[in-house]
């Protein structure tokens, strides 16, 4: 019989709009039905770990010993764990075991979510009247619930002047510091300097 199981991954990709990029985390469920699990007559060990339908673990015991007590009880004998040695088997009722798996699944699936990182860039030399549209927009992104990182692109000498661009990246983070906390430090990242900011949480 088959059985669900969950795996959870993350993708990342990026989307181009005029001066910004939009990274997107997305985690997601992946639900399989390629796992199965060995129910009464289908277990050919001799020997098994049991534990009951109450979660009290029985001891090792012969397993037409561990079928006979689940029969006695209406309940299906079902191997949990079949790497362990010897495997671990337990009496439940199958049907309603795999019900609630199935659930389980559902609602983490029903659960995932995006996270959205926005990206600014600017030059270490940005004008004012750049510097201000940049603000702008990085109000409009922390606004919607997104992470905002800001970066700053050295060019050919500028890296001699990686202390400059951390001030501006600090003073761009004070501007916005009415809705935004500073969530990674300004940091080099090969010829650029990037800070990522985080929308502030409601009180």
């Amino acid at each position: 019989m088959n059985e669900l199981k969950c795996k959870c991954s993350l993708v990342f990709f990026c989307r181009w709009s005029d001066s910004t990029c939009n990274f997107y985390i997305w985690r997601y469920i992946t639900i399989s039905k390629d796992v199965q699990h060995e129910i009464n007559n289908e277990i050919r060990d001799r020997e098994i770990r049991v534990i009951d339908e109450a979660g009290e673990m029985l001891g090792v015991m012969n397993t037409r010993e561990a079928q006979a007590l689940a029969d006695e009880k209406n309940l299906d004998l079902v191997k949990v764990s079949p790497n362990a040695n010897p495997p671990v088997c337990k009496i439940l009722d199958y049907g309603k075991f795999r019900y609630e798996e199935i659930q389980r699944l559902k609602e983490a699936k029903k659960n995932q979510k995006a996270v959205v990182i926005k990206e600014i860039r600017m030059s270490v030399r940005v004008e004012e009247h750049d510097i201000n549209v940049k603000i702008k927009n990085c109000i409009k992104f922390l606004e919607q619930g997104s992470r905002v990182k800001v970066a700053i692109r050295f060019r050919g000498r500028e890296m001699a002047y990686t202390e400059q661009g951390k001030q501006v990246l600090l003073d761009f983070a004070e501007r916005v510091s009415d809705l935004a906390v500073v969530e990674k430090a300004p940091k080099i990242e090969g010829r650029n300097m990037v800070m990522y900011l985080a929308p502030k949480k409601d009180k």
